[in-house]
């Protein structure tokens, strides 16, 4: 994935992924993959993070695995080395966007104010993540967002649900959504694969 256009094209949701183990990491990746999901955010937010990443990275040739959380300039290098084609981060500051350009992984910045945005455009990017969304405003914050900015794309995260999903999607300036409802703490806890599957088989037709 050479710009985060492509990642954004290959499914309407990214799911936000936070494992315990590489392994566990390896099971979910492969559920969600076998329901049709093609990209994966797996975050920082554990210590099995990079882990996790090098092992979806090698399931199939047709799965993009991207890393989540990015918050340190560094974290960009040592993602691309794990094997993820894209980064994604909450926020946006100079030195991470500097940092990620030096190691060649397309970023997914996050944005929530006016003044993120402007920020985001003058670095060069048309395409932000919306987070957290549903605490910042949601749809409305979005519609709202559409009228000074109206060739900025989003991807909306955090508090989204399989239910608002589809309303976010329909708003014009949303290319895809990510959310961790894909799959459930209890679900995982269970080694219900089979169920993680079929949640992503839904989440592909949206």
């Amino acid at each position: 994935m050479s710009k985060i256009e492509e990642v954004v094209s290959l499914g309407p949701v990214i799911p936000v992924l936070a494992f315990d183990s590489a392994e566990q990491g390896e099971h979910v990746s492969r559920a969600l993959h076998a329901g049709g999901v093609k990209v994966l955010e797996i975050t920082l937010r554990t210590a099995a993070g990079l882990a996790a990443i090098e092992r979806a990275s090698d399931l199939a040739e047709d799965i993009v695995v991207g890393v989540g959380t990015i918050t340190r300039p560094e974290h960009c290098a040592q993602a691309k080395k794990a094997g993820a084609k894209f980064g994604v981060s909450p926020g946006l500051t100079k030195d991470l966007h500097l940092a990620a350009q030096d190691a060649g992984l397309p970023l997914l910045p996050g944005v929530m104010t006016p003044s993120d945005l402007i920020q985001a455009i003058e670095l060069g990017y048309d395409i932000v993540k919306f987070f957290p969304a549903q605490q910042a405003g949601g749809i409305e914050m979005l519609k709202a967002f559409y009228g000074p900015f109206p060739n900025l794309r989003f991807c909306p995260t955090g508090g989204i649900t399989a239910a608002s999903a589809p309303d976010f999607l329909k708003q014009p300036n949303v290319v895809c959504v990510g959310g961790s409802w894909l799959t459930p703490k209890a679900t995982v806890a269970a080694q219900d694969w089979m169920e993680i599957t079929r949640l992503a088989q839904i989440a592909s037709q949206l």
